[in-house]
């Protein structure tokens, strides 16, 4: 029986210890739920970030931002430092800027469209419109 009890003391230390480990309450992960909102933010952050990174590299950008004493390196570095709110807002103004020309132009061809369509019914005698035409008798 001492036998046993010799050889069982180390085992009851080890399993009583293993016991108390598993006992004692703890938590072994830290998750929590992330928001929908939250991950659209950040793939949209780092999507804007790639529009921008683009728009850098091309050589007309370069030479502009050259022209106005911007160095193209620290303009990336300045787009990299920005936040994801900041990154996405810059990035929706550029894609909501005009693709070339302006409100100018648009409103100078529309009026230029309306002058025409009225001086061919005028020469056709639909309208009587302007003086400087002619019609025939």
């Amino acid at each position: 029986m001492k036998i046993l009890r010799k050889k069982a003391k180390p085992v009851s230390v080890l399993m009583t210890l293993l016991l108390f480990i598993l006992a004692v309450p703890y938590q072994s992960v830290f998750a929590e739920i992330i928001e929908t909102e939250q991950v659209i933010s950040q793939v949209g952050g780092q999507q804007a970030r790639n529009y921008l990174s683009q728009i850098l590299v091309r050589k007309d950008v370069q030479s502009a931002l050259i022209a106005n004493g911007i160095d193209p390196i620290e303009a990336k570095a300045r787009i990299d430092s920005l936040a994801d709110a900041e990154v996405q807002k810059l990035y929706h103004h550029f894609k909501n800027l005009p693709a070339g020309g302006s409100d100018f132009g648009i409103i100078i061809g529309a009026l230029l469209v309306v002058f025409i369509v009225l001086l061919v019914t005028d020469i056709l005698g639909y309208t009587n419109v302007f003086t400087f035409v002619k019609h025939p008798s």
